[in-house]
């Protein structure tokens, strides 16, 4: 249930604040938020994350729909014993999800978010793209940690896997 709700709330909020900073700002034009570390200059990403591939909006699209499946394919074969796990894989789905209703919708994503210091600036983005983001940092922490954070298995789920492993191997010894 947190996976679906995550993601729903990540693109639900997503599409608002775009719908917001579409109504309420120019194209290509510059608004300081935060003194020059925040802006919002409202652009149309018509490629992927951090802009590659410009001119691949139906691309893109299509393979969301793959992400999508796998996502939630990898949630349920999770079997939910990880929390970190599901909160990246539901900021994963709910990026995704956000950015593809653009794609189909407008034939691009709407970006809007700059910020930085000067003329060193980072991509601009939304929060669809914040999310995926933050959930492809969460993957690096999860394969670098994972031996540390380990996940709590029952009794009877090592039981399972242990008779599972013995009957493997009286197979192979057929």
């Amino acid at each position: 249930m947190v996976f679906l709700l995550l993601a729903f709330t990540v693109a639900v909020s997503d599409q608002l604040l775009k719908g917001w900073v579409v109504a309420k700002y120019d194209l290509n034009t510059t608004v300081n938020v935060v003194g020059d570390w925040l802006r919002i200059d409202y652009i149309q990403n018509r490629g992927g994350l951090f802009g590659i591939l410009q001119g691949s909006a139906e691309v893109f699209a299509v393979v969301t729909i793959l992400v999508v499946l796998v996502l939630v394919a990898l949630e349920i074969g999770s079997g939910w014993r990880s929390w970190l796990v599901t909160v990246t894989l539901g900021l994963l789905l709910g990026g995704a999800i956000g950015n593809f209703i653009d794609r189909i919708r407008l034939n691009y994503v709407v970006d809007f978010a700059d910020i930085g210091i000067g003329t060193w600036r980072f991509y601009i983005f939304n929060i669809a793209d914040a999310a995926v983001t933050c959930a492809i940092l969460l993957m690096i922490l999860i394969w670098f940690m994972s031996p540390r954070l380990g996940v709590n298995v029952s009794a009877e789920e090592k039981a399972d896997d242990a008779a599972q492993d013995d009957r493997f191997d009286a197979e192979k010894e057929r």
